[in-house]
């Protein structure tokens, strides 16, 4: 079966790798130079979006900010899966809003602003303090704004102005204003959805971010309490989208109770220790879906963690002298805070992650991998 992705990053690179045992065969279409290419290599096929379209089995995507023209394309062949709508969804927080109300799964109150009266009537009807983001555009922390109570609102405002003004009728800049919701901490969920409706759904992950950057994933003991949460906010969002494919819910728990952030409608970076942590893959699960296999087992192998690896030019080989880790590099241009790579660990209890955390910290400087010698301590006791 061959299968396009739309994205030639990181993600169809781990997709083409999870396809290879199923005979898969990825390609991936690079949006930026408009190449399709061979997902591992990067060789440029000598074909155009067209015909990569006629000759693949199936479609889907690694991101959610396709161009019009390439997503209607692709909708057209009848083959795109999770679907244009849950692509939009996932690129825009005003369309992701609506659909979370429409599927009364709770997220934090919010008002979507085009001209300042909007933000004056969120600072008196949301209070402060306010988290301000883009809705087209931003990720990883980029793309956002936070009003305190003594935040000087004017120059907030002109730089919020600059990015509405940018856009135009067919490509509008909206900005959604957010109650600031103090919660406990992030956790997210990830499950798949075959094309007859079957789901399967992995473990609860919790979730560390460093200046709005994920840097740290930890799944343990299940919480089943919070598991039935995310099962149930799972269960609506993909059922309202009939959605086919891998969907990321990220959450905040505000004292035990979820309240959605956010929706990532494809593979996601908090589930890449799935990869060596579970039976079944969040990759492997993406493609069969799509492909119209079974799904497969998400069991969790045991507790398990994943930690990033940002802007460096290398994965230090010593982590490699622990049992139960595994390296996984994307062969990118370093630059400064980029998704270099990542480092799964598998170990049998929480206190042995703790323990393999704790040696693991030895090799990894906290400065670039920040929280791992505190997740250690924690998990140790």
């Amino acid at each position: 079966m061959n299968i396009l992705v739309l994205g030639a990053g990181q993600l169809a690179r781990m997709m083409s790798l999870a396809g290879a045992p199923l005979d898969i065969n990825i390609k991936a279409y690079d949006v930026g130079s408009k190449h399709v290419v061979h997902p591992l290599t990067l060789a440029v096929y000598e074909q155009d979006l067209v015909a990569a379209i006629a000759e693949c089995d199936a479609i889907t995507a690694e991101f959610e900010h396709i161009p019009d023209d390439v997503l209607a394309l692709c909708c057209q062949s009848g083959k795109f899966y999770p679907g244009k709508d849950a692509i939009k969804a996932g690129g825009d927080r005003s369309i992701e809003k609506a659909l979370l109300d429409q599927a009364n799964v709770p997220c934090a109150p919010y008002l979507l602003i085009t001209e300042r009266e909007h933000l004056d009537r969120a600072i008196i009807d949301l209070g402060l303090p306010l988290v301000i983001k883009t809705c087209q555009a931003g990720y990883d922390g980029k793309g956002q704004w936070r009003i305190k109570a003594d935040s000087n609102v004017d120059q907030i405002w002109s730089e919020m102005a600059e990015f509405i003004a940018a856009g135009s009728i067919d490509f509008p800049h909206t900005i959604i204003a957010e109650k600031m919701i103090p919660f406990k901490r992030e956790v997210s969920v990830i499950g798949a959805r075959d094309k007859q409706g079957n789901t399967a759904v992995y473990p609860v992950t919790e979730n560390e971010h460093t200046n709005g950057v994920l840097t740290l994933s930890v799944a343990t003991d299940i919480d089943y309490q919070i598991q039935s949460q995310a099962l149930a906010a799972f269960n609506k969002l993909s059922a309202a989208m009939d959605y086919v494919g891998v969907l990321a819910i990220e959450f905040f728990d505000v004292d035990g109770q979820l309240m959605v952030n956010e929706i990532a409608p494809r593979v996601h970076n908090s589930g890449h220790w799935t990869q060596q942590g579970t039976l079944c893959s969040q990759f492997e699960n993406h493609l069969r879906a799509v492909a119209g296999l079974p799904l497969g087992d998400t069991a969790m192998i045991g507790p398990s963690a994943m930690i990033n690896v940002l802007g460096e030019p290398s994965i230090p080989a010593d982590v490699l002298s622990v049992a139960g880790v595994t390296s996984h590099w994307y062969g990118k241009a370093v630059r400064a805070g980029r998704k270099m790579g990542h480092i799964n660990v598998v170990a049998s209890s929480n206190v042995e992650l703790g323990k393999k955390l704790a040696v693991l910290a030895n090799y990894l400087p906290e400065d670039a991998y920040p929280g791992v010698a505190a997740r250690a301590v924690e998990l140790s006791k």
